[in-house]
């Protein structure tokens, strides 16, 4: 039995702490869950901070059920579903997250049981595990344990937060460090595995 909720339900009646969800317009037309005011304030904060237009918005890591990408705007984050994603790990840093509404977003359409935080910035150096191990976990476990589940790892870009917690995801579901590499850096065109954030997870493993 799947010990994660392996389904995501935005009908979720009363969020504790946003009040009543309803819908939110985006820009083009299409609609998200969750609270109106919040639902806005994504939708305008994502166009002024948002992902790169040239980065892919998600790139699925073969046949893992593991996608690696972008912060959502309110467009992407209305397509995760249509692509099937269950559970959410965000790798942004908190300052990042408050300031762009997604996190909040993405609990109050996911639910907050199926959205770990990776609170992160993209130093370039080694990465303490307080920050990312318990996501990198969470994501391995979603997929081991729910055959159906499908877990959207992402940072700002797609290119280096979310890589290191899709690496360390990969590895704790038993693939070695050469295919783990290979499985991200063949499925999405902007990934990058820096080297200290390649040794912070290979470390990691060391002591589990």
């Amino acid at each position: 039995m799947c010990k994660h909720t392996c389904r995501s339900d935005s009908a979720r009646g009363v969020l504790v702490g946003w009040g009543r969800l309803v819908v939110g317009t985006t820009r083009d037309g299409s609609t998200v869950a969750g609270s109106s005011w919040r639902a806005r304030y994504h939708d305008l904060s994502t166009r002024l901070y948002g992902p790169s237009p040239s980065a892919a918005w998600l790139s699925w890591v073969y046949d893992q059920r593991i996608a690696i990408g972008a912060v959502p705007t309110s467009e992407s984050l209305n397509r995760l579903r249509n692509e099937g994603v269950t559970h959410i790990v965000n790798c942004r840093a908190t300052i990042q997250v408050l300031f762009s509404g997604d996190l909040a977003m993405e609990r109050a359409i996911f639910g907050v049981a199926n959205v770990k935080h990776a609170p992160m910035w993209d130093s370039g150096r080694m990465q303490d595990i307080r920050r990312w191990a318990a996501a990198a976990t969470f994501a391995a476990n979603v997929i081991e344990q729910c055959k159906t589940s499908r877990v959207f790892i992402h940072c700002q870009q797609g290119r280096h937060r979310a890589v290191l917690v899709g690496y360390a995801a990969l590895r704790v579901l038993g693939h070695s460090s050469e295919e783990a590499v290979h499985l991200i850096l063949r499925s999405r065109a902007e990934a990058e595995l820096l080297q200290a954030y390649k040794d912070s997870v290979d470390d990691w493993l060391l002591t589990r």
